[in-house]
């Protein structure tokens, strides 16, 4: 479902703090801190925890992974469109229902993950990356898709995932399901 983005809050944009990154930053992370650290938030009825360690710039670990690009995990660089959505990811997460969302299971690498697609009416679409672990609920990364390719990927991804799966899930079903192949 297409979401209507006067339902999400503002983006947090570089021209708000005139150009000035270490203000940006700093507003980003505060907005991070605010919705995930001590406001925690939840998947259904699972909280969802971050991954602190290593720290990165004296921040959650989770908060880089959510604004920085790359594959080369050690080398990763800022990401000016992962930052302005900072405020979008506990929405997206907490409303996946309520917006229909469209959510499904990935396997990366072993791992089981949820991928939480938004796609709102400006044209943005904005993917969160849950990882399942074996008794909590981990909030991997967040990105915009800046390119056409990303988003036949992910509609390829999840078309395939529900060919697969003729049930329709709740977040709390999508999680007990995965708990039980870990």
């Amino acid at each position: 479902m297409i979401v209507d983005i006067t339902k999400l809050p503002n983006l947090i944009c570089l021209e708000d703090y005139k150009g000035d990154y270490h203000a940006f930053i700093n507003a980003v992370y505060a907005k991070f801190e605010r919705d995930f650290i001590r406001h925690g938030a939840k998947f259904g009825h699972y909280s969802i925890k971050l991954k602190f360690h290593p720290l990165f710039q004296e921040r959650a670990y989770t908060f880089y992974h959510m604004t920085h690009k790359g594959e080369i995990e050690t080398e990763r660089e800022p990401d000016l469109r992962r930052c302005e959505r900072i405020p979008w990811a506990r929405p997206t997460i907490e409303n996946v229902e309520t917006y229909g969302l469209r959510f499904w299971e990935q396997e990366r690498n072993g791992k089981h993950r949820i991928c939480i697609w938004l796609n709102v009416d400006n044209g943005d679409n904005y993917f969160v990356i849950l990882e399942v672990r074996k008794s909590f609920v981990l909030l991997w990364t967040a990105f915009y898709a800046e390119y056409s390719h990303q988003l036949r990927k992910k509609e390829k991804e999840y078309k395939l995932w529900k060919d697969h799966n003729i049930k329709s899930y709740t977040p709390e079903e999508l999680v007990k399901d995965i708990f039980k192949k870990l």
